[in-house]
């Protein structure tokens, strides 16, 4: 059968330490927990990365419910960030993750640029924590609630402050819901991100048209899966184009084609989300689909298909 294809990827390479991954398949936020929970129905240890849920400061009960539904090709969510606060995770979670080979990314969200830095500067020199990923669709309550992630300003500003702050690898999820997410993507970029995350989910709802009210009990939520891969992936190919730090293709991806698809458009690594709550296994599926795929088309190294599709428009 020959050498197996080389699958590693290096996500940060601009980080003095880097951030190299043994392939490019990593869990998304939200969807694995903390890992621990995934790690019982799957192999864990054979992904590239696994993000853990969405941290803040405080713990946070989440949103009520219905906050789950599902969509033609898609799934609508307002969980509302619930999770367990940044000092417990780092107390009850990052002793198991220090144990692990496969590199765990914590997710930070918040709603302050202080409340962003105060999370960042707990997880510093945190045994088995390997990187942290901004997720900046969250209201900038010192802005009147506008989201960091709609103006390129305010999303420099998050970037930077959290990079002053740790020596982390440091990613920045994006999100498509911004009037420019190119222009976002440029401002953190030179604001100091080794990596982007493209996309976080779009916004979206469902009537109950029989109790005439919203289906979901916050009425807007977060539309992933199938139904937003063609928009994640032509926001990767067309953001590869004015960005040199690595991407990491994220929404609708279920298959190995899918997987490929994002990388020859030019993201270094995907995300696995929604496809991953109804199939526990599907990123081990993912992997040896694109390793079949590698040796029937004499591909050596997956580096070797980042950004192959790029073309001048």
């Amino acid at each position: 059968m020959g050498e197996r294809p080389d699958l590693r990827v290096q996500l940060a390479p601009r980080h003095g330490r880097g951030l190299i991954l043994s392939n490019p398949i990593m869990i998304a936020s939200g969807i694995a927990g903390y890992g621990i929970e995934y790690g019982e129905v799957a192999d864990i240890q054979s992904l590239g990365a696994v993000v853990c849920k969405g941290t803040t400061l405080i713990p946070r009960e989440g949103n009520p419910q219905p906050r789950l539904l599902e969509t033609a090709s898609g799934l609508l969510n307002s969980i509302g960030l619930e999770n367990i606060g940044v000092e417990a995770l780092v107390r009850d979670k990052a002793p198991t993750w220090a144990t692990w080979r496969v590199p765990v990314i914590v997710n930070v969200a918040g709603e302050t640029v202080e409340g962003y830095v105060a999370v960042a500067s707990k997880l510093e020199g945190v045994p088995g924590i390997s990187g942290i990923e901004l997720n900046i669709s969250c209201p900038n309550v010192s802005a009147g609630g506008i989201e960091f992630c709609m103006r390129p300003e305010l999303a420099a500003r998050v970037t930077a402050a959290v990079r002053s702050a740790t020596t982390l690898p440091l990613i920045v999820k994006l999100s498509p819901n911004a009037p420019d997410i190119k222009e976002v993507a440029l401002a953190v970029e030179a604001a100091g991100a080794d990596a982007l995350t493209l996309i976080n989910t779009l916004k979206g709802m469902a009537i109950d048209i029989d109790e005439k009210c919203p289906s979901l009990a916050n009425a807007v939520g977060g539309l992933s899966g199938p139904a937003i891969k063609p928009l994640a992936l032509y926001t990767v190919f067309e953001t590869a184009k004015v960005t040199r730090i690595p991407l990491i293709g994220c929404g609708g991806i279920a298959c190995g084609r899918d997987a490929l698809e994002f990388i020859v458009a030019g993201a270094t690594a995907v995300q696995v989300g929604t496809a991953g709550l109804t199939s526990p296994g599907v990123c081990i599926t993912l992997l040896e689909e694109m390793e079949r795929y590698m040796r029937d088309n004499g591909v050596d190294s997956i580096t070797d298909l980042i950004g192959t599709a790029r073309r001048e428009s």
